[in-house]
């Protein structure tokens, strides 16, 4: 892949994970500062079902933090861009929509028929 492609993947991955830490960050800060008192159970319930859906999010984002750190260290090892299975060149097309991928969009195709199947 072309440097400047490749710098143009390092400087969206490294925002994206910018955007990602800042969000965690403030998730943290307002649940921690909140001094919130609800004598009402139903209250209470709504606020800890919140909390629980917004720690679900935070998850699945640290996960793929995770994963941007990964697709950073290939673009320092000159594989970003190529398909695990196939070798092939991963369009950019498909970069573009998810950078952090690791499969071109026929194996990509090819895995999800497999996990279909297996009922996965």
């Amino acid at each position: 892949m072309e440097p400047e492609k490749l710098e143009y993947f390092r400087k969206l991955l490294h925002q994206r994970m910018d955007e990602l830490i800042r969000s965690a960050e403030t998730t943290v800060t307002g649940m921690t500062d909140t001094k919130e008192n609800f004598p009402d159970p139903t209250d209470r319930a709504a606020l800890e079902s919140d909390r629980n859906f917004t720690l679900r999010i935070r998850d699945r984002e640290r996960k793929l933090i995770q994963k941007i750190g990964e697709a950073l260290l290939r673009i320092d090892e000159g594989t970003f861009g190529i398909c695990e299975k196939c070798g092939e060149p991963i369009s950019d097309k498909r970069l573009e929509a998810r950078p952090v991928t690791t499969l071109c969009i026929e194996c990509k195709e090819r895995q999800e028929a497999v996990e279909k199947a297996r009922g996965l």
